[in-house]
């Protein structure tokens, strides 16, 4: 079952299965590393809820999560 990455809790890891955007974000979320098959665990999120920080291919990443939300994901 899928979910978007946004919905992801903090601590938890989950495996991208697909980007729901148009062209321009979605080049823009794959140059971020963001690319289909990719394990990505949420580390946590800001104190007002976003951005949200993730570990992904051995670096950090902070997206806002209407980006998160163009991604699908399913949880480990």
């Amino acid at each position: 079952m899928t979910t978007q990455l946004a919905e992801v809790s903090p601590g938890q890891a989950c495996t991208i299965v697909s980007l729901d955007a148009d062209r321009q974000m979605g080049l823009r979320l794959m140059e971020m590393g963001l690319i289909p098959g990719t394990g990505v665990r949420v580390v946590r999120l800001a104190p007002m809820g976003d951005p949200m920080e993730l570990e992904l291919r051995g670096y950090r990443l902070s997206i806002r999560l209407a980006e998160a939300a163009r991604v699908q994901v399913e949880r480990a």
